[in-house]
């Protein structure tokens, strides 16, 4: 069997999005060109979040191995002239907007991008779960013509969820910033 080789290492075990992401960029920063990071995380979302953000900062996501609950991600740094910009979504709604248009009661449709367990234990009330790593999949199940608002637990994923819409032709939907971890009004428990 082949192990993989790594020329750096990053422990991000017990960690959810954000941080994994963010302290993956600080490292990847860090490191010459054709190096290869690992990075060791617990988070099921780290597996999407990881290869999306590598994928769109123009690094090479070598690939995953699970072991005993542990991903561990492989990403070789790119060189300069091959890396991307990072750009956000630039088209935003606060938690208190989107509070505001639910208690109006007008119909907005809500994705919900975290992972089933994260929605599961509280979601925005009508929101509907398509994690990150599926977005792509069951894109068929969305309609480029209608608005949609997505919500991750604090807008980096749903940032990139928004950047993988727009790119396919979505043009009416926002980022819910700062997202689930803020969000103070009443929420529905549970898979739907």
């Amino acid at each position: 069997m082949t192990t993989l080789q790594a020329d750096r290492l990053l422990e991000c075990e017990g960690l959810a999005c954000p941080p994994p992401v963010v302290r993956t960029k600080k490292t990847m920063d860090e490191m010459d060109a054709g190096e290869v990071l690992e990075v060791r995380a617990t988070d099921q979302g780290s597996v999407a979040d990881l290869r999306s953000w590598s994928g769109r900062a123009g690094h090479e996501y070598i690939g995953v191995k699970e072991e005993n609950g542990v991903f561990r991600h492989f990403i070789r740094k790119a060189e300069a002239t091959d890396t991307k910009a990072e750009r956000n979504y630039p088209h935003i709604a606060s938690n208190e907007e989107v509070y505001e248009e639910i208690a109006s009661g007008k119909e907005i449709r809500i994705l919900d991008v975290r992972e089933p367990a994260e929605y599961a234990f509280g979601h925005i009330p009508g929101a509907v779960s398509i994690p990150l790593g599926q977005l792509e999949a069951r894109m068929s199940e969305l309609d480029p013509g209608q608005a949609y608002y997505l919500v991750c637990r604090t807008g980096v994923r749903s940032d990139l969820a928004c950047r993988i819409l727009s790119d396919q032709g979505f043009q009416h939907i926002k980022n819910v910033i700062p997202g689930m971890s803020e969000w103070t009004y009443a929420q529905e428990h549970g898979e739907h």
